[in-house]
């Protein structure tokens, strides 16, 4: 130790707290099990087995997990800011969730719901109908599935099936999935389109609206204008997709008065809502749904969810208006592993930890510390922090060129690898991959969160 506030660890000398990160303690309920293979080791293998076109934010591999921590395979610890990409709220192997999949385990764990349907299937759809009544202002009925792009890809389904009429709207910067519709739904050529078209018709993209971008409400609306009046009558338009909060074009909150202008248009012309909540959704913004933060102005005649919803298994849903969601014939609609009965039991799980541990309000309380320590760290210019945004603890911040609003998307990059040399996963996101996301599990433990910020900002002084 060199002095009271600082540590030498290897070549390094950091704060107490970041030295923590080079732990090698597991936690209490795991065994230690050493691997027989490093990370260099497991990443050649991968390199010559895994197709290409797979990317991965580290060349880390877990071992084992708890809460908002990690271990790779060769012992070192890590404080989680990405949670498995939004879909560990209630944190990584929550108590309660391992112990209803162990119970669901114990019983069956495939039958397929379209073969011989299982209970939590039936509580977890009315569960969901429950918690979407409120935003969407009307009874309900859901349909499980698997992924969020599957999600998506129905409620296009549903939303035709019921309107009778082939278009969508979508924005840009919105992401809504791999598959072919959530590509040309998703407003962002590189990596999700290139080479892959041509995608299917009927979608039409308008401008998401971005203050801090110099895009106006009333740009974006010029834009649906513009569809309109130049390329589909809109008595041909079935939907307008919309995320609440953008989660890959870098955590963009729309604007109160730009969903109003929407659900208007909406009602003029016939048209359905659509909220893709897959990142957002469970409890990520504060509210179950993002939309709910727009309820009173935009209440969506379909929601879609997943990510956090299963809590590590693949589940999504769609949830909407009674008379939408029967709009599709029997048969239309599910999938062979859709509503999975593991999957069911762990978002049955999660919805009780969301409300029986206050998971609502200590997602406000993360995403206030994280703007206090973000703002802090934005009064020196020569960090190049641009513009903090988010709703709850769906919250993100720009990085830029001093002085400027110019993106800085090298830079970004280095500030992420940094961070994982010093022991924080964190992603980048945005149009321009300038952007620093975090979707910490909202369960971390204060002083955990509080390690983490301090090794983001290490990584952001490092990197100046």
């Amino acid at each position: 130790m060199l002095s009271s506030k600082k540590i030498l660890v290897g070549d390094r000398v950091v704060s107490p707290r970041v030295a923590r990160v080079f732990s090698t303690a597991l936690p209490d309920d795991l065994p230690s099990i050493p691997s027989k293979n490093s990370n260099e080791e497991l990443w050649k293998r991968r390199d010559a087995a895994v197709a290409r076109g797979v990317g991965s934010a580290t060349k880390l591999f877990v071992d084992h997990a708890k809460n908002a921590e990690m271990w790779d395979v060769e012992g070192k610890r890590y404080i989680d800011f990405s949670g498995g990409i939004g879909v560990l709220n209630t944190g990584h192997r929550h108590p309660k969730v391992v112990a209803a999949i162990e119970q669901q385990l114990s019983r069956v764990i495939h039958s397929c719901v379209q073969v011989m349907p299982y209970e939590p299937y039936v509580e977890l759809a009315e569960r969901l109908n429950a918690l979407a009544e409120g935003p969407i202002g009307a009874p309900t009925k859901s349909l499980l599935l698997s992924t969020g792009a599957e999600a998506v890809e129905n409620s296009i389904k549903i939303a035709r099936a019921y309107t009778h009429r082939p278009g969508v709207i979508s924005f840009s910067g919105g992401f809504h999935g791999r598959t072919m519709m959530g590509m040309a739904l998703t407003g962002k050529v590189i990596p999700y389109k290139k080479g892959f078209g041509p995608f299917p018709s009927e979608v039409y993209h308008a401008r998401f609206p971005h203050a801090y971008r110099g895009i106006s409400v009333k740009d974006s609306l010029d834009d649906i204008a513009h569809i309109f009046r130049s390329v589909i009558d809109p008595t041909r338009i079935a939907a307008i997709i919309i995320e609440p909060v953008q989660g890959e074009g870098g955590f963009t909150v729309a604007p109160p008065e730009f969903m109003r202008a929407l659900r208007d248009l909406a009602n003029q012309h016939g048209i359905l809502i659509i909220s893709d909540e897959v990142q957002s959704g469970f409890a990520r913004t504060g509210r179950f749904f993002a939309i709910e933060h727009y309820q009173d102005v935009c209440p969506p005649d379909l929601i879609t969810t997943a990510k956090s919803i299963g809590g590590g298994l693949p589940l999504a849903a769609v949830v909407g208006r009674k008379e939408v969601i029967d709009a599709a014939e029997p048969g239309g609609l599910g999938g062979t592993y859709a509503g999975n009965p593991l999957a069911c039991a762990a978002a049955n799980a999660i919805i009780d930890v969301i409300k029986e541990e206050d998971i609502l309000s200590r997602s406000d309380k993360i995403g206030e510390r994280f703007r206090h320590r973000i703002d802090v760290l934005t009064e020196d210019s020569s960090n190049g922090i641009g513009e903090v945004r988010g709703l709850g603890s769906m919250v993100a911040f720009e990085i830029v060129r001093p002085g400027t609003h110019d993106p800085d998307p090298e830079r970004t990059k280095a500030v992420v690898a940094r961070a994982a040399d010093l022991g924080l996963i964190l992603l980048s996101c945005g149009v321009h991959g300038n952007t620093i996301r975090v979707l910490v599990p909202i369960t971390v433990e204060d002083n955990i969160f509080g390690e983490g910020m301090d090794i983001l900002a290490e990584a952001i002084k490092q990197t100046r």
